[in-house]
């Protein structure tokens, strides 16, 4: 793991920066070329409109123009930076997950497979359309760990008044999906979930936790600061007070308050996963900001560095246990 922030500007300036610099002058070029095709579409856009007399008093129709030319633009904007966007991430976030540890592996069109993330049992929804990237996999010390970005979904289906059909994707989980050993081979499950009930409904909450019938039995644990924020079901109480040891509980609940994001987990067979629900893309370069600015590039490492730390947040390297 990175000792100081010292010495990650020292590798940022020494190494990242010749590298960064031909990065921006393509993302310059890029950044050229969408703003002259958003140009020409716009006065393409305008001529048309005032060439059709029927659009220029019909307000949907100059609408319907004008989104037309933002999708052109954001086609264009999108096939110019695939390949800027893959040989960005190649470059330099592999170079930082090499420089954090240099056994591990990144790449950045894999992901955690559908398989492994429906085996975790957290989500039990259906899902319908199931996308990842930028997965790093290796060893932390004695723990075998990988991660990825995921966004799983389902979709429904509704017909409007003409009969035409309609198809919505609904979210189910976006944002870091974490694997790990925890050198344990679990007989039963143990999810532990946001405790949203209980905040919204208060004590009527408690009594909604009871009612979940596609989990296992509530499982209450004598930690009144975990539960404020989590709520733990199992197949086995014993199990799941045993794996979820004081310790552990005031670990999970303070990587909670330091991502600031919503948690799930889960103990399944020999393995814990991690949920954390976030609202952007890591690892992603903006084509509308510089790239030779350092703040920038930090944000790649705390994100990585939220990730790994995973490992010493729940003390996974301490090994309490042995496989049987």
């Amino acid at each position: 793991m990175v000792k100081s922030m010292q010495e990650f500007k020292a590798f940022y300036e020494s190494e990242l920066m010749p590298v960064l610099q031909s990065f921006e002058s393509r993302r310059k070029r890029i950044l050229k070329t969408v703003s002259i095709t958003a140009l020409v579409v716009a006065v393409v856009a305008a001529v048309v409109i005032l060439s059709v007399s029927e659009l220029r008093q019909n307000p949907v129709g100059m609408g319907v123009v004008g989104v037309i030319g933002l999708v052109l633009v954001g086609v264009v904007g999108f096939l110019i930076s695939r390949g800027f966007v893959h040989d960005f991430k190649v470059a330099v976030i592999g170079e930082i997950v090499k420089y954090v540890d240099s056994s591990l592996r990144y790449a950045p069109k894999n992901r955690i497979s559908e398989h492994k993330f429906r085996g975790s049992r957290i989500f039990e929804h259906r899902i319908d359309r199931y996308r990842g990237e930028d997965h790093v996999s290796g060893k932390l010390g004695a723990t075998e760990v990988e991660f990825s970005e995921i966004h799983a979904e389902y979709k429904t289906v509704t017909h409007d008044s003409k009969g035409r059909r309609r198809t919505h994707w609904h979210t189910i989980f976006k944002g870091l999906f974490f694997v790990a050993d925890f050198n344990k081979d679990f007989a039963h499950l143990t999810v532990v979930l946001p405790d949203t009930a209980e905040k919204i409904f208060g004590f009527l909450g408690k009594s909604l936790q009871n009612l979940n019938f596609t989990r296992g039995e509530l499982v209450k644990l004598e930690d009144p600061e975990f539960e404020k924020e989590f709520v733990v079901y199992g197949d086995d109480q014993v199990e799941a007070r045993y794996i979820l040891s004081t310790s552990l509980m005031q670990r999970i609940t303070e990587f909670k308050r330091k991502t600031k994001c919503p948690i799930f987990l889960s103990f399944v067979n020999s393995s814990v996963h991690v949920a954390v629900r976030t609202k952007r893309n890591m690892f992603e370069p903006r084509i509308f900001r510089t790239l030779l600015n350092f703040e920038v590039v930090r944000e790649y490492l705390e994100d990585l560095q939220l990730a790994l730390g995973i490992v010493e947040d729940l003390n996974l390297n301490t090994r309490i246990w042995t496989k049987e």
